[in-house]
Parts: structure tokens; C-alpha cells; sequence
């Protein structure tokens, strides 16, 4: 991969977030590392960052929530950014329901000062890629856990799937309400599952170029040396089947044949069954070529930083930008080895890497590479 601009960010403002009243955080090295005791709020900061990518954040939490107690009901973060073709600022905040009538509140978005329409918008200018505690337990649990570390993979390179899914999701509860209430309505249930139809076909493809790509670029620059062993990932499911076969037209309809057939089964069972919502992404320990979820639970968090680091370098090499790394609590549970291995593979990175930890002699092997910040309770000062 050719090497890329350096694109980092240097001020982090934030007023109501979370537990920080008023946090303004200038920064200037590759490497920021976050250290504290647990609830000073450096799990916060990272989620910050994590809202200039679609969605809600690295906690998939409600906005609502983010907004600090004892606050204005609202919260607001920008960031500024230096690339190759200077600075931009990008900026989001949410606004409490108005009254009791308004439902929800309201997301703004602004990039260098003019409103943009969402946080797709972002990814013109960053990329943003983490991971979190909550991930440790992903090879051994639910297949709709590992679907969403998939999308989250996914919309890192491609922007636009998040609305993809969102729209399939919509369309599937609007065929299961059909299903239920209306089963015999078969004009509204053939329009329905054709826009189910066309919709789960364009996740599915989407879904298949990523793990494509991904798995070539793991086998490609695989290190047997490394602390981190490298990872086979590929899709299983009936829909991930049809798309390795047929071009999506065919696929299309093949998937909506399928939808009609299973009309009956469907409605037993109160859900539609087949789908992108059923795939599973299954995942190998590549050395020992063994189910990554039967590896020890060490191994386990090293497949896992690997993958993660190997993604950040499919970011870089499809979007032209270096992503944003969030890292949250990572080198807490490495061994002095796998810690030393780590930041040597960070620094081969292109991107501008985020890290937490209680102890900040976690991170005494950054040296001067990075800037070292003391969380407090809501506060920030040099560690």
C-alpha cells in the first residue's frame, strides 16, 4: 500500500459530554494515549470521536444519554483536523425534544462551518475504526453480534451501508407485519419482498466485497512472526451462497422466489428467516487453522486486535484516508511481548491512534512518539 499523508486530530472541544462539562483537548502526535482511573471518563472521549462515523457511536447508545447530567439537556464535540490539504473542522451536537410533542431530539451536523445533511457526510474527510472491551467475548457469542461488528466493518470502507441496512431492517418488519395481519394479501406481499429482496442482495453484496478484500489482504501480508496471528474470515449463509454465484439481478429474483415460498414457515415463526439477517461472519484462527471461538481466551484477544489492525489497513487502502484507530483498554491484558508487539504494529499504521488505560505506564514504550493526557473525573492535564 503506497504510504499515505499523515491526517491527525489536533483539538478535540466537547461541552456537555458525557461527564465533561467542558473539555478542550489539543493534541499533535500520532499516538494519544488516555490514562486513568476507571470512570474518569477516557472511555468517553473515545466515544466522542467515534460519532464523526455513521451511527451512534462506538456504545451504540441513544443520544439522549450522552448528554451530561446537570447539563444543558444537550451536547455538542468538534474536532479539528490537519491533512495534507490543510485544516477542516467537523462538528456534531444534539438538541433535547422541544416539547412533549416533539418525540425525539435533533442531530446537527456541520462541517467548516456549513450544515451538512448526516454523519455520512464525515467520510469525506475521516474514517474511524475501534475496539472496545465489549468486543472480547465476540468469537464465542451470538451470530448477530459478529453481524454487527460486520456492518461496522463494512460502513468503514462504504459509507453508505448503514443506510442500506437500515432500510432492509425496515422492509423486513414491514413483511412480517404483512405476514401477520394481512397473509392473504398477495399484491402488497410481492412489492414488499421485492424491495426486501432488492435491498438484502445489495447488504449481502456489500457485506462479501469487505470480507473479500479483507481476507485477501490478511493472507497477502500475513506475518508468522507476529504477536497477533493472522485471521480467515469469510460469510456463512444462504444469502452469502446465492450472491458467490449468481449476478445480483438473478439473485434478486431467486431471493424473492425464495421469500414467497417461505410465506407459510415465516409467519409460524414471526420473522423472516431467510436473509442477510440470518449470515453469520465465522472467523479462524489462521495458524492453527482451528474455529477462532475454540482458541484460548488469549488468543482469542490477539485474533482480535489483529483483525482490527488489518481492517484499519483495508480502510486506508480503499478510502485514500488514514483512519482514525480508537482503542479502548487494549493493552491492559497483553503480556510484555504482545504490549511491545502492539505498538510496533501501530506505528506501521497510516492512521492517528487513540488508546485508554488506567496505568500510564502502559504506555511508557511510546516514548516521545506520543502525547500521554491524565483523565480525571471529567478533566484532562499532562500525565
Amino acid at each position: 500500500m503506497a504510504a499515505l499523508d499523515p491526517l491527525r486530530v489536533t483539538r478535540l472541544i466537547a461541552r456537555d459530554f458525557r461527564n465533561h462539562a467542558a473539555l478542550d483537548l489539543g493534541v499533535g502526535r500520532r499516538f494519544v494515549a488516555l490514562a486513568g482511573e476507571n470512570g474518569a471518563g477516557k472511555t468517553n472521549i473515545l466515544e466522542a470521536l467515534s460519532l464523526f462515523a455513521p451511527g451512534r457511536g462506538l456504545r451504540r447508545a441513544d443520544f439522549s444519554t450522552m448528554a451530561r447530567e446537570g447539563g444543558t439537556g444537550g451536547f455538542a464535540v468538534s474536532l479539528t483536523l490537519s491533512g495534507p490539504h490543510g485544516e477542516h473542522r467537523v462538528g456534531t451536537a444534539w438538541e433535547p425534544p422541544q416539547s412533549r410533542e416533539e418525540a425525539r431530539g435533533g442531530r446537527l451536523c456541520r462541517i467548516d462551518g456549513a450544515s451538512a445533511p448526516s454523519p455520512t457526510a464525515f467520510a469525506e474527510h475521516l474514517r474511524v475504526v475501534w475496539l472496545t472491551p465489549d468486543l472480547d467475548a465476540l468469537f464465542r457469542g451470538p451470530a448477530g453480534d459478529r453481524r454487527r461488528f460486520l456492518d461496522r466493518l463494512v460502513l468503514a470502507v462504504d459509507a453508505g451501508h448503514g443506510a442500506r441496512v437500515s432500510a432492509m431492517e425496515r422492509a423486513l418488519r414491514s413483511r412480517n407485519r404483512l405476514l401477520e395481519e394481512r397473509p392473504d394479501d398477495g399484491p402488497w406481499l410481492d412489492a414488499v419482498e421485492r424491495e426486501v429482496a432488492e435491498l438484502a442482495i445489495a447488504v449481502a453484496l456489500a457485506r462479501r466485497e469487505t470480507v473479500e478484500r479483507l481476507d485477501r489482504l490478511i493472507l497477502d501480508t500475513r506475518d508468522e512472526a507476529s504477536p497477533f496471528p493472522w485471521a480467515g474470515v469469510r460469510l456463512d449463509g444462504d444469502i452469502d451462497d446465492l450472491v458467490a454465484v449468481w449476478p445480483a439481478v438473478d439473485a434478486e429474483d431467486r431471493f424473492r422466489l425464495t421469500l414467497r415460498q417461505n410465506r407459510l414457515r415465516d409467519r409460524a415463526a414471526g420473522r423472516t428467516l431467510a436473509g442477510p439477517q440470518a449470515s453469520d461472519l465465522l472467523v479462524r484462527h489462521g495458524p492453527k487453522d482451528v474455529p477462532a471461538g475454540t482458541a484460548s481466551t488469549g488468543e482469542q484477544k490477539a485474533l482480535l486486535i489483529g483483525l482490527v489492525l488489518a481492517h484499519a489497513r483495508l480502510v486506508a487502502g480503499m478510502s485514500g484516508l488514514p483512519p482514525l484507530v480508537l482503542l479502548d483498554e487494549v493493552a491492559a491484558h497483553l503480556d510484555p511481548r504482545r504490549r511491545a508487539g502492539l505498538f510496533d504494529a501501530l506505528e506501521a499504521l497510516p492512521g492517528q491512534v487513540w488508546m485508554t488505560g488506567a496505568d500510564p505506564a502502559l504506555f511508557a514504550e511510546l516514548g516521545g512518539r506520543g502525547d500521554v493526557v491524565a483523565v480525571g473525573d471529567g478533566s484532562i492535564g499532562p500525565a
